[in-house]
């Protein structure tokens, strides 16, 4: 299991820029934004609520929601995509991944809120994803999604997947990419941090 602290978490974030010019924040959720993360599900459509969670749904159950919140418990973490609006730090998008030491497998879900879709969040979240795997060791970075998600599926494609069957339920189709090189071209905390590490183990 891997454990993080509230300060753990907070040297996790990366700040990226937009095609628009935008600045967009990538961090872990923190455990007391339970309410901020409910409410940006909440605020999703009916289809990409549905499509986010595979059915249908209003909201998280709180059991659910407490998973969510918390960060590294059974080695899964949660991710959100925050901008500034009006002064006020909101999420516009978020992910949940999991990392599995045995087989090197990295799975993940996410989501855009629908007034941000088409701004590129959707692909910069992707792109930090596969930094993040890459700096706990994956091999492997998968997904599910629905076969009528054509967004989804358009930027899996556009990110390199490969598609595949998946082998318990036919109305989801999977994608699967493996890593095999250092991403030295999409740079993130956890990579960064990681190669510190190691350095300052080698001098020791």
């Amino acid at each position: 299991m891997i454990a993080l602290g509230l300060d753990d978490l907070r040297l996790h974030s990366d700040i990226v820029r937009l095609s628009s010019g935008e600045s967009l924040m990538l961090r872990f959720v923190e455990p007391d934004e339970a309410d901020a993360l409910q409410n940006y599900f909440r605020s999703l459509s009916p289809r990409s609520r549905y499509n986010r969670f595979l059915g249908a749904m209003s909201e998280l159950p709180q059991a659910e929601l407490g998973h969510f919140i918390q960060v590294g418990d059974n080695d899964r973490f949660s991710v959100v995509a925050t901008m500034t609006i009006d002064g006020i730090e909101t999420i516009v998008g978020e992910a949940r991944y999991g990392f599995d030491f045995s087989t090197a497998s990295f799975e993940f879900g996410l989501s855009i809120d629908d007034r941000w879709q088409g701004h590129g969040i959707g692909s910069v979240l992707l792109k930090n994803l596969q930094c993040r795997a890459a700096a706990l060791g994956a091999r492997r970075l998968f997904g599910d999604t629905l076969r009528s998600n054509a967004v989804m599926i358009g930027l899996a494609r556009k990110s390199g997947f490969e598609f595949m069957r998946n082998p318990d339920d036919w109305k989801l189709v999977r994608f699967e990419k493996h890593i095999d090189l250092v991403p030295q071209e999409i740079p993130c905390a956890s990579w960064r941090l990681m190669a510190e590490r190691s350095a300052t183990e080698a001098v020791v």
